[in-house]
């Protein structure tokens, strides 16, 4: 998840925080005015140069019919004593979020706060990527397997009172779907309904009673129960949509363990606790996400107090973290890719020999070595090693600038040519210093002949010209929504998903691998997709439309007086069962 809804720029009319190719005096000004990280960053930057230069499963009944139906346990946490109760949560993080209308986000910045406010049929397990009940307590799906039903919880109600039924489902889901839908066209694009290709998988929305929701797939979507977890598919209410219309992601009302009470924009986002949600009251009476794009500032309120918990710290304050004894890194693989994409509709990465030379020009040793600080390992594929399907046997470019000079001269280019680098204006979890990997890029580019100049926007600018092609090569990644490689494949690499706007910002469109996907997301059979995905990184390797960069661990650093936060790969529904210990 790292794309944005067509229609940002008329939520919020922010201008971008840079001209094109500009980069601020001040690398990322915070909003008190302090001085960023530049002079860190260029120190660091130039550094690596030189080296670069130098070197529980679900229970399944079957029924007699063939169809499956499945139950799972209620979600179990860890329960503190009682007097521990209560408090405020301060987080902070690289970046604001774009919107909270879960239907037309597309950023993780966002999905992170919705996570939080709203639910969905089907959610993960604590600390896994198997599913459990949420607004569904059991579901089941027809011998054909296109058609799925769901049974609703009952007695729930949204934060404004308001009750969940099938017809909250129905409108959640059918807005998306169904073009003529009154709400079909307020808010902007739903991207991952577009995207995911439920657009075209799903036929119809029906509710069999006001506790049964049915949905009827026109072909068999093998992930799709996994797929109607993101958080993107919450359900919302229908009221408090219907009354702020647009407005609606400004003024978000779901069903979630906590409810929405302030968003002051590039600062902070307020969320007080749900005292009848229906997984339990959270222990938390408050969480507050600020926004702090400087992650050496970020560490400073962390280590005042001002903050319990921070995202992304740099790599080179590691050691800095550990060897603080009120502080606790929590660290854990990452289900993530970050990629440099080489936009194929632009001359001359739609020659095969320019884009191999590209690869072959990238340190990714060094790069990660020297700012992942051993935070992450070098990428090779699409997908990362902790995702199944993941073939090891693939060969990396080798980091040759000899033989991608040879390329650029075969391919029309001996003296090289001129390019834009878009670099990543904020932390992200699979490039935690885009500024930074910016310049060293470049040197690497300059060495084959390539000069690039580095270009950045504020992070809802950029995703918005990204997603439209207005780049040459950009910065991008993707963490997982779900444990199944057509998460990454579709969403990514496929011809659907190259229509603007669009989340294939290479603009890669393969015959060959649009069928292997369409074949694998069809299959049911779990050693045919994975030989199917396996296909598909074979046919990535050949065409190359990116350099995929790295998978970055996720990090989180926090004070040791917040207990019982574990990590989820694909959620952030986690903060429910955090508190404070006095």
């Amino acid at each position: 998840m790292e794309r944005m809804k067509s229609k940002f720029f008329t939520r919020t009319k922010k201008k971008p925080d840079f001209a094109e190719g500009a980069i601020p005096a001040c690398g990322e000004c915070n909003s008190n005015g302090k001085i960023g990280r530049e002079t860190q960053l260029t120190k660091r930057a130039s550094l690596l140069i030189s080296l670069l230069t130098i070197l529980t499963v679900p229970i399944a009944l079957s029924m007699p019919s063939g169809a499956q139906r499945v139950f799972t346990p209620a979600l179990q946490g860890q329960l503190p004593p009682a007097h521990m109760n209560g408090g405020t949560l301060i987080l902070g993080r690289g970046g604001d979020s774009v919107g909270l209308d879960p239907g037309h986000e597309m950023d993780g910045e966002s999905f992170k706060i919705c996570d939080n406010i709203y639910d969905t049929l089907v959610q993960y397990k604590d600390e896994s990527t198997e599913l459990a009940p949420a607004l569904a307590t059991a579901w089941e799906n027809s011998e054909d397997r296109l058609t799925w039903t769901f049974y609703l919880r009952q007695g729930v109600k949204f934060h404004d009172g308001t009750p969940f039924n099938a017809e909250a489902v129905l409108f959640s889901l059918n807005r998306q779907h169904d073009a003529m839908h009154a709400f079909h066209n307020v808010g902007g694009v739903y991207n991952y309904w577009i995207d995911t290709g439920l657009a075209e998988i799903v036929d119809k929305i029906t509710a069999v009673d006001e506790f049964t929701v049915q949905i009827h797939l026109k072909t068999a979507y093998a992930p799709f129960i996994y797929t109607i977890a993101i958080t993107a598919f919450s359900i919302v209410s229908p009221t408090a949509a219907k009354k702020f219309g647009d407005d609606f992601t400004n003024n978000p009302v779901g069903t979630g363990p906590f409810k929405f009470v302030q968003w002051d924009r590039n600062d902070k986002i307020v969320l007080a606790a749900n005292d009848a949600y229906w997984g339990g009251r959270p222990r938390l009476d408050r969480v507050i996400f600020r926004s702090i794009p400087d992650n050496s500032v970020r560490l400073i309120a962390l280590q005042d107090g001002s903050l319990h918990t921070m995202e992304f710290p740099n790599p080179d304050d590691l050691m800095q973290i550990r060897e603080d004894a009120t502080l606790e890194l929590i660290t854990q693989p990452g289900m993530n890719i970050g990629y440099l994409a080489m936009n194929m509709d632009r001359t001359p990465y739609d020659k095969l020999k320019v884009r191999q030379a590209i690869n072959h020009a990238i340190n990714k040793a060094a790069i990660v070595e020297y700012l992942y600080q051993g935070m992450g390992i070098p990428a090779k594929n699409p997908i990362p090693p902790t995702l199944w399907s993941y073939d090891d046997t693939i060969e990396d470019y080798e980091y040759n600038p000899e033989l991608a000079k040879q390329l650029l001269a075969e391919a029309g280019y001996p003296d090289g040519f001129e390019t834009t680098l878009w670099a990543l204006p904020v932390p992200r979890p699979y490039i935690p210093d885009g500024r930074a990997l910016a310049e060293a890029l470049q040197s690497e580019l300059r060495n084959i002949g390539v000069v690039a100049k580095i270009v950045t926007y504020d992070w809802g600018t950029y995703l918005e010209k990204t997603k439209n092609g207005e780049h040459d090569i950009a910065m991008l990644g993707w963490f997982a929504d779900l444990g199944d490689p057509d998460n990454f494949f579709y969403y990514l690499l496929s011809k659907s998903a190259a229509k603007k706007p669009a989340g294939n910002i290479a603009f890669y469109r393969s015959d060959a691998m649009q069928d292997v996907l369409e074949r694998a997301r069809a299959s049911t059979d779990r050693e045919e997709r994975v030989a199917l995905y396996q296909q598909a990184q074979a046919i990535f390797h050949d065409d190359v439309p990116w350099v995929p960069l790295a998978h970055a661990q996720q990090i989180l650093v926090i004070n040791k007086k917040v207990r019982n936060l574990k990590l989820h790969p694909l959620s952030w529904k986690y903060l429910r069962h955090i508190w404070l210990e006095e």
